[in-house]
């Protein structure tokens, strides 16, 4: 059985995000708040790999790429939010998210569920800004109407 390209592109999304703040953490570069925000280019990578898969299967209908995208990076940014859930809870629970969210944008004391769901809500926002940068980049390869 084979998985759709949704789902393996949005875990390679999971794969590459998970590894590079695995990174940025054992190199000590966690706290730079400006590194975090490279993640988006794994949502890049994995978005416009299934646009690319898609055209290369003869899809060009703009609607169901952009579906096909738009749940790409759902599926990555979900599976990345549920991973870093699981870390925070293996690190040290509140604890060490208090210490993500002294350089982040939370103030006061969050829990890990509520970091993590304000987390899920800011990806899914980025999930459909890229979907829709993606799918400008890619215009020129459907059929007009």
């Amino acid at each position: 059985m084979k998985l759709p390209k949704e789902i393996v592109n949005g875990s390679l999304i999971f794969l590459g995000i998970g590894i590079y703040f695995l990174l940025m953490n054992v190199l000590g570069l966690a706290d730079l708040f400006y590194l975090r925000t490279l993640n988006v280019f794994f949502i890049f990578y994995g978005v416009n790999r299934t646009m690319h898969m898609n055209l290369q299967e003869g899809e060009n209908n703009f609607v169901s790429n952009a579906v096909s995208a738009m749940a790409t990076s759902v599926v990555g940014v979900s599976i990345s939010v549920f991973g870093l859930l699981v870390y925070s809870y293996a690190r040290g629970g509140d604890a060490y998210v208090q210490s993500l969210s002294e350089t982040f944008m939370f103030g006061g004391n969050p829990s890990v569920p509520t970091y993590c769901i304000c987390l899920l809500f800011e990806g899914l926002a980025s999930s459909v800004i890229v979907t829709l940068m993606t799918m400008l980049y890619w215009n020129n390869k459907y059929i007009a109407d």
